[in-house]
């Protein structure tokens, strides 16, 4: 499987995965697709062996995990550093993602979660000390996670 050459089932497969990874079996998305669910299995390790499906996580409500403030840190970093900003940011105790952006000098986004604003302030000066530059944070309220609908085919639908 070359980048980027996935037929419809392989998009079915990641429309049925990213709507509940975890209660969906390959039996239940072969069921959808009309296929087996050796097949089904087949075709997902193809998938993860390619590096298309980079893992499996869960949606975590922070707030009633006892994480109240979620925010996003927005931050510039030299292109040529970029990269390595990035993958560092990842090991901050409280850091929850990172996206690194392509073009301009908002190229860091960096999420975090905390107990008290005392936590945020520590992230903060972490993420300044590795040698991001902040130039703006943003207090979450929520964040909602959809499948990417472009994976499934109209034609195939079965709702």
């Amino acid at each position: 499987m070359k980048d980027g050459e996935l037929d419809s089932v392989d998009k079915s497969i990641l429309y049925y995965l990213q709507q509940d990874a975890r209660g969906t079996s390959s039996n239940d998305i072969a069921e959808e697709l009309g296929l087996s669910s050796s097949t089904v299995r087949t075709r997902i390790n193809k998938l993860e062996d390619s590096g298309i499906i980079r893992g499996y996580h869960i949606d975590i409500d922070y707030d009633l995990a006892g994480y109240p403030l979620y925010t996003k840190i927005i931050c510039t970093a030299s292109v040529t550093e970029r990269d390595s900003l990035a993958n560092s940011a990842r090991e901050i105790h409280g850091v929850t993602a990172v996206r690194e952006i392509m073009t301009g000098q908002r190229n860091v986004y960096v999420n975090a979660v905390g107990e008290s604003h005392d936590d945020l302030n520590r992230i903060a000066s972490e993420l300044d000390e590795l040698g991001l530059e902040i130039v703006d944070e943003q207090i979450i309220r929520d964040e909602y996670v959809c499948p990417y609908q472009g994976f499934l085919d109209p034609e195939t639908e079965s709702d």
